[in-house]
């Protein structure tokens, strides 16, 4: 049981130090998105190898873009339930996909990269997909 502590308090510093805030409850959640102005990136992180060991890497690669969200945060599919099942009912009604990530502007979604967009490929393709989401819908950033 403390290996698998061990194991997800890694994958959720992993964004978290790369500058993602946890939200861990439904009203985390709710008053995350209650804030509509600007842009805003949602990781539902997992503990998927196959699909999440890549889409990490590759958000964080993306966010050193000129163009990135304002503000970026995440929720942990299988860990925080039901700050999970919070976030997904602001995707609705694209299926639950773990991981996944979710690209607001203004309060509305207007990206959505699903598990099977990200599983099989590696770091640097889901960061080119993810560039390519922030140049059409993010401002110029300072970073």
């Amino acid at each position: 049981m403390l290996s698998n502590i061990m194991m997800v308090r890694s994958m959720r510093e992993e964004l978290t130090q790369g500058g993602f805030k946890e939200l861990l409850t439904p009203a985390d959640v709710d008053a995350f998105m209650a804030d509509k102005t600007g842009t805003a990136l949602l990781f539902i992180n997992s503990v998927c190898g196959c699909a999440a060991g890549n889409a990490r890497p590759g958000a964080l690669m993306a966010l050193q873009h000129s163009q990135r969200p304002d503000r970026l945060v995440t929720v942990f599919a299988g860990q925080d339930v039901d700050a999970t099942a919070r976030a997904r009912s602001y995707i609705s009604p694209i299926p639950p996909s773990s991981p996944s990530i979710a690209l607001f502007k203004d309060g509305n979604l207007v990206y959505f990269m699903p598990r099977q967009n990200i599983e099989g490929r590696d770091a640097n393709a889901v960061a080119s997909d993810l560039q390519a989401a922030f140049a059409e819908h993010c401002a110029m950033s300072s970073v």
